[in-house]
């Protein structure tokens, strides 16, 4: 069982890395492509068609192929769509392969969370999964901030963050080959479970409170993570070395605070853990609008992030019936993954009709509807 854990924690890192690179890499692929930040926002929103393959399909494809073999298949497409982001010679064709990215990074992320959702019910390793990712998406900014000081292309990078899924590939095809059962086990499931992914968000209104919680939480946690760079290194003039580094800071703060989650919820309770988050997340996009000189603010705001997903993909067993858990989750991650799409590419528009700086205070508005549907998924759970 241990080496099934280990082979999701380390599939996060994967896709902790191949997401958390972006933000550092924007300017120089727009330098490449002559681009605005309205523009680059069309690779976020090319994710949107394979993130929803990913929230009508997972479920579906893990019971009927195993959850290493999807995991596999899931990995393969990632890897390749990493290496033809390195090697496309038009931008149009960078914008294309972003759907196999979001395709890959869906079933990931949703397979993933189901599984460890099914299989353990602590809030601690749910947390540490998500840790995990942190981890991934600290290095993606740390690893391409420092081959850009050694004057490595972008190109290059990707290439890197390829070989880092690659080895998530040979994992799996490890798992698979040698019939590795924790992850082999097939959930029995009817045929229509794809189209009952989509009915469960549209008939229990707790999943679909969730999934639109999570949409707008990935989609400020993406958009912080991507965008922190350009505005502390070309907004505010912060060196482009410390700017990289501040925005690996951000995801320190998560992964340390998702590494915590455990302990906390232990001490607080999951939902009290929540209000102090969602309270301390207000406090440090404050200060990150209103105070540009310092860098401690992106640390916090990570911190307080942290428990969001974890947290509240750990409660939907105790808030729908058993029989819905893997189908709910399924849908409510990969809708999320829309965010990550949807807000950084909105959020870039915004910037480029106005300024950088808009940045910082869009997050604010975004903060206070996480806050509104967190207190509404608690008033739906006592019903």
């Amino acid at each position: 069982m241990w080496i099934a854990i280990a082979l999701c924690f380390y599939a996060f890192i994967a896709i902790g890395i191949a997401e958390g690179g972006l933000g550092v890499l924007i300017p120089s692929i727009q330098e490449t492509y002559n681009l605005t930040s309205a523009s680059i926002s069309l690779l976020f929103l090319s994710q949107v068609t394979g993130y929803i393959f990913a929230a009508l399909a997972s479920s579906l494809l893990s019971s009927s192929m195993g959850m290493a073999r999807m995991l596999l298949l899931a990995s393969t497409i990632l890897t390749c769509a990493l290496v033809t982001y390195a090697l496309s010679p038009d931008w149009w064709l960078m914008v294309a392969t972003g759907t196999f990215l979001g395709l890959g990074i869906g079933l990931i992320d949703a397979g993933i969370n189901s599984y460890i959702a099914n299989e353990q019910q602590q809030a601690d390793l749910m947390g540490l999964l998500h840790a995990f990712y942190g981890i991934g998406a600290l290095l993606g900014p740390a690893v391409a901030t420092t081959l850009l000081a050694f004057n490595l292309q972008w190109r290059g990078i990707y290439l890197v963050f390829a070989t880092f899924v690659g080895i998530m590939v040979a994992g799996m095809l490890w798992a698979v080959v040698y019939n590795y059962r924790p992850l082999n086990k097939r959930v029995q499931v009817t045929e229509t479970n794809a189209i009952a992914n989509l009915r469960v968000a549209l008939t229990t209104p707790i999943v679909f409170l969730a999934a639109l919680f999570l949409l707008i939480y990935v989609g400020t946690e993406v958009s912080l993570g991507n965008w922190a760079y350009s505005v502390q290194s070309l907004s505010r003039g912060t060196p482009k070395l410390l700017a990289g580094y501040s925005v690996s800071g951000y995801w320190v703060g998560l992964t340390l605070g998702r590494a915590v989650t455990g302990r906390i919820v232990n001490r607080l309770g999951a939902v009290r853990t929540l209000d102090s988050s969602l309270l301390l997340l207000g406090l440090g996009l404050v200060a990150w609008w209103l105070l540009p000189n310092q860098l401690l603010s992106l640390p916090i705001i990570g911190f307080a992030l942290a428990p969001i997903f974890p947290l509240t993909i750990w409660l939907m067993p105790q808030r729908v019936p058993e029989a819905i858990v893997p189908a709910a989750i399924g849908f409510m991650t990969s809708v999320a993954s829309l965010g990550a799409a949807t807000i950084p590419s909105a959020v870039g528009t915004l910037a480029t009709r106005f300024s950088l700086e808009i940045i910082p205070v869009l997050m604010l508005p975004l903060a206070v509807i996480m806050a509104i549907l967190h207190r509404l998924l608690i008033q739906c759970q006592v019903r």
